[in-house]
């Protein structure tokens, strides 16, 4: 699924930006040089040390919970650069909120860290990192994608292909370890990085002549990265297995569960024989991890917007009754649809604000105690539909959006561990209203983008369209 917004002609390091005509013409010939039959591989700018601590971690609490509520996920441009007003703005405003940051280790902001086997470059993961520790956040790492040596490419420094095709490779199953020691050097550098994802939406681990998905091949790496963090710091948090809960239209026949099914669809059978695979296999576990839209393979909104995150709901208790306490993480979670070039700017923001809270509302009423937004924030420019923040490219930018103040009172008053409560709704509101409560809040959607006057917990009230409204109970 094409919701990342990788762009493939963005460069992951800065030699153009940093050199003159003459110096990078002179790096091009010596490129081509290292190119040759026979010629080894360039280390230019890595260190052999890459299991060094980097900077001044964190200190982590003694005990690590398994779950670590409701953040985002930084993507290819983020508030780690940028003029230090615009930078130090999110900063702020992140400060105190103790959200988790989730981070991939390779693609969507970070470099290769690993160009030749032994050789590492952790120069932009350690910017994401830094930022994560300024703003007092909880950070997670996300455990793909792969260097390119360990997927049939080219080691070197300066030589990575970062088309999205090949990004988004499997290692193949002779480097499976070499991944998993990757990892572990990973959480020696960041060792107050306490919760580790493996891989990325099984990215690579599709088998072409089965047609289903490579789960024997992703739950290996998936036990030898386990095993290889565990003997790191047994207090790391491992999970997985972050699988796209696809969902078909009702027209589509072929691989259709006839188990999990609803209004909003049904669920593509082969993702579910891939979970069970894994969750049957695993060597363990802290937390289970799934991504997902509440619209169908083909875009379908079934029966509307609204009704659709039925299917976060339904899919969290099919998950949670295979997988009995383990806490239930949504790596991604999209409600909607995208068009061609990835972007997603039809909706208006109140009515994305809406849709985004009662998709949220889904997933814990699913189970969910985690989740993370992913943030696409812009390079430049002041429209940024869906993004948390302004682009962080001039000294303006960095102002918090509607879809961030969202996500953070969320994050706030829902955390892990959160006792819901049921609340009172008129019955003619029922319909039109997604409604979740705590002992001491009640958050409250408009689903309809209309004004309504609406009963809830014993109160009457008005309410715009499409408004999100919080009430102290």
């Amino acid at each position: 699924m094409r919701r990342h917004g990788w762009d493939p002609g963005a460069r992951r390091w800065r030699l153009t930006a940093l050199l003159g005509v003459g110096a990078a013409a002179l790096a091009l010939v010596v490129t081509l040089i290292q190119l040759l039959p026979g010629s080894a591989p360039s280390t230019r700018g890595t260190s052999p040390d890459g299991d060094k601590v980097h900077g001044t971690p964190a200190t982590p609490p003694r005990t690590t919970r398994p779950d670590v509520g409701w953040g985002f996920t930084h993507t290819q441009y983020s508030a780690d650069q940028g003029p230090g007003s615009a930078t130090g703005r999110v900063e702020r405003l992140l400060s105190g909120t103790g959200m988790p940051q989730n981070q991939h280790i390779m693609g969507w902001g970070a470099g290769n860290p690993e160009p030749v086997q032994g050789r590492y470059d952790f120069e932009e993961m350690d910017r994401r990192i830094d930022f994560v520790r300024a703003s007092g956040g909880t950070p997670v790492v996300t455990l793909c994608c792969a260097p390119d040596w360990m997927k049939g490419g080219r080691a070197g420094a300066g030589t990575t292909d970062w088309s999205q095709s090949f990004l988004e490779t499997a290692p193949t199953r002779a480097h499976y370890e070499d991944f998993a020691a990757l990892a572990a050097t990973v959480a020696r550098r960041y060792p107050d990085v306490r919760h580790f994802i493996v891989w990325n939406e099984f990215k690579g681990f599709w088998n072409n002549s089965e047609g289903r998905w490579d789960y024997e091949g992703y739950t290996e790496l998936y036990n030898l990265v386990h095993r290889a963090l565990k003997q790191v710091d047994p207090q790391i948090k491992v999970g997985g297995p972050y699988l796209v809960m696809d969902s078909l239209g009702p027209r589509r026949k072929e691989n259709a569960s006839t188990a999990l099914r609803g209004s909003w669809g049904a669920m593509d059978q082969r993702v579910l024989d891939a979970f069970d695979y894994w969750n049957t296999h695993k060597a363990g576990a802290d937390f289970v991890v799934v991504d997902g839209s509440s619209y169908t393979k083909d875009d379908e909104l079934l029966p509307d917007e609204f009704a659709a995150t039925d299917k976060l709901t339904a899919v969290g208790e099919w998950v949670r009754r295979r997988t009995g306490d383990l806490p239930l993480w949504w790596a991604e979670y999209y409600v909607e649809p995208a068009d061609g070039k990835d972007d997603r700017k039809d909706w208006s923001e109140k009515h994305r604000v809406a849709v985004q809270a009662a998709g949220m509302i889904a997933m814990v009423k699913g189970g969910a105690s985690s989740g993370f937004y992913w943030n696409p924030e812009n390079k430049t420019g002041p429209d940024c539909p869906g993004c948390l923040w302004t682009p962080t490219d001039t000294s303006g930018g960095g102002r918090a959006l509607p879809l961030y103040d969202l996500v953070s009172r969320f994050a706030r008053e829902f955390p892990p561990g959160t006792r819901y409560a049921t609340v009172r709704v008129a019955e003619d509101d029922v319909p039109n209203v997604r409604v979740l409560a705590t002992d001491r809040t009640v958050l409250v959607v408009n689903t309809l983008d209309r004004p309504i006057s609406a009963q809830v917990d014993g109160r009457r009230f008005t309410m715009k369209g499409y408004e999100v409204k919080w009430l102290r109970r």
